[in-house]
């Protein structure tokens, strides 16, 4: 234990050093905390160690919670520019009898293992262009610039095909990992099962195990987006992806300047695609690598533009004649969808500003003080919204719709055969200030299905800093909030033979930029929200994005 606190007190003096982490006070203005450490490089823990246990643990829950998200942040002399580009870091929460063990590895992408080995930054991330070789020959390093390569650095989320898990990110790469020993086992190229160049990395389940996921494809016939379609296993050969195929295309509405999606809606019989004013821009793309420049200039916010919903059915691949349409908005995380009536109900967190990717940057995250503040000014919350798309409306005139009696989503028919629509939101004023991302509900038995409460992060600022559960039909909320802590997204796990939505627990993991307190693991009651349990881990862990949880198998 000595040497773990000195290991803890010298990390904190070299972390003060890099940010000055002041607390500002005006006649008007609260502290303003520094949240750099939550961005900082840490050590991996690859052997399991023991927390310090608060409250009760219910026996029943016997599983891991996994956790991923960037963990390294430089390689020698060469730093990271923005958030997105730190090296995967695994995690696991291993909960088992009342008591909790936490462990964490590098994931061994070819990445991560090029950049070790040459101690310098030689492959490209989101927001960082790797500098060619400096021992290159002059015509070498002039080659370098036309060759562009997909990152391996699976760092956003946990997905699971065909019984299998994998880490993913947003490229054509996926990584399979042993949840047990958080291994890092085989790389898997999506373009080699079918034709996408990538996939996102929220995937759909359907309760046989099929899969639904969608990814982008550059071809000769042009840019198009893709629902894809992961069947269950269908032989012994064990192959991941065996069987994927593309169930529907759909051409952007500007060839050049597709939109950027994070996720999609899916129902029980309905893929919902949103096509948002935030566009990749491909001429940028293809000038970047030869104008030095990294992607994440790619990117751009179009708000003249509509956000569109494509509706396509995922067992036909038909695409729906009517498109619909709305005011422009921004989205990373779809919340839930299901049929109703002959509609569609689709519920997103959604943003009235889609340029907030660029205030991730590191530098950013890594202010103090007024700085930090101004920073926090310029960040759009997402907020709750549900749109109702109306699968029968044929009519040419125009009409306006409310199409079901339990919400003031509406739907207008106009002369040129787009169907309009406006939204409902599903808050109150309680969560003006704070916002809503990270979205789950309880997805074993409510996806595709009408539901009632929601689980989030609250992001008054940068990161989440409050738990939330919302009640979608009265749309009261219930906050869970601890000042200089920054809880991770909430996973919900059912209690065994669960009768009401909210029977169950919700684990996140709280992180402190304060080297002298403790992260946690928090075991929250999901009905009243009350806390019943945490697990201080000895170590700090950087904020991060997505996980998941695994029953230990019986």
């Amino acid at each position: 234990m000595r040497v773990l606190l000195s290991s803890r007190a010298l990390r904190a003096t070299v972390l003060n050093k890099i940010c000055v982490c002041q607390r500002v006070y005006s006649s008007s203005q609260a502290a303003v905390e520094c949240i750099a450490p939550l961005f900082q490089t840490v050590p991996e823990t690859p052997q399991p160690i023991t927390t310090k246990i608060s409250g009760t643990i219910p026996a029943w829950i016997r599983g891991s919670l996994l956790r991923n998200g960037p963990g390294r942040f430089e390689f020698g002399n060469d730093k990271y520019n923005h958030w997105f580009d730190g090296m995967a870091l695994l995690h696991r929460f291993n909960i088992q009898n009342g008591s909790v063990t936490y462990m964490s590895k590098f994931l061994q992408s070819d990445s991560y293992t090029k950049n070790k080995k040459e101690n310098r930054i030689v492959v490209s991330e989101f927001g960082t262009l790797a500098m060619p070789d400096p021992c290159m020959s002059l015509f070498d390093r002039f080659k370098s610039k036309f060759k562009m390569t997909s990152t391996d650095n699976c760092s956003v989320n946990y997905v699971l095909y065909k019984g299998d898990y994998y880490v993913s990110t947003e490229t054509n790469y996926m990584i399979k990992v042993d949840p047990e020993t958080l291994n890092t086992l085989e790389k898997v190229n999506w373009s080699k099962f079918v034709a996408v160049n990538g996939a996102t990395a929220h995937p759909h389940y359907d309760p046989d195990g099929t899969v639904y996921n969608m990814g982008n494809s550059y071809g000769k016939d042009g840019i198009r987006y893709n629902i894809i379609r992961v069947p269950t296993q269908t032989s012994s050969s064990g192959e991941s992806l065996e069987g994927a195929q593309v169930v529907c295309s759909i051409e952007p509405e500007k060839k050049m300047k597709p939109a950027y999606y994070h996720s999609f809606g899916m129902s029980e019989n309905y893929v919902v695609f949103v096509e948002q004013p935030l566009r990749l821009n491909i001429m940028k793309i293809l000038l970047s690598q030869i104008q030095g420049k990294s992607f994440s200039g790619i990117m751009s916010w179009e708000p003249e533009l509509d956000t569109v919903f494509h509706v396509v059915n995922k067992h036909s691949g038909e695409k729906h004649p009517v498109t619909f349409h709305t005011k422009a908005f921004s989205t990373f995380h779809q919340i839930n969808a299901f049929e109703d009536q002959g509609c569609i109900v689709l519920d997103l967190c959604c943003q009235d500003d889609g340029g907030a990717v660029e205030l991730f940057e590191l530098q950013n995250l890594r202010k103090s003080g007024h700085a930090l503040n101004e920073i926090y000014k310029q960040v759009a919350k997402a907020y709750p919204r549900r749109f109702v798309l109306p699968l029968d409306i044929k009519a040419k005139e125009d009409v306006v719709t409310q199409p079901l009696n339990y919400t003031t989503a509406t739907a207008a028919k106009k002369a040129d055969g787009k169907v309009w629509c406006s939204h409902e939101n599903l808050h109150d004023h309680t969560l003006d200030l704070l916002g809503l991302e990270f979205p789950q509900i309880n997805y074993a038995k409510y996806n595709t299905k009408k539901y009632r409460f929601l689980y989030g992060c609250g992001f008054q600022h940068l990161v989440g800093d409050s738990l939330i559960k919302l009640d979608v039909e009265t749309k009261k909320a219930k906050i869970w909030k601890e000042e200089g802590f920054y809880p991770s997204e909430p996973i919900f796990v059912p209690y065994p033979n669960s009768v009401e939505e909210d029977d169950g627990v919700l684990l996140s993991a709280v992180l402190t930029p304060d080297q002298n307190k403790s992260t946690f693991l928090v075991i929250l009651d999901a009905k009243d929200f009350t806390e019943m349990a945490r697990a201080e881990v000895p170590v700090q862990i950087p904020y991060g994005f997505h996980g998941m949880f695994v029953p230990q198998s019986t």
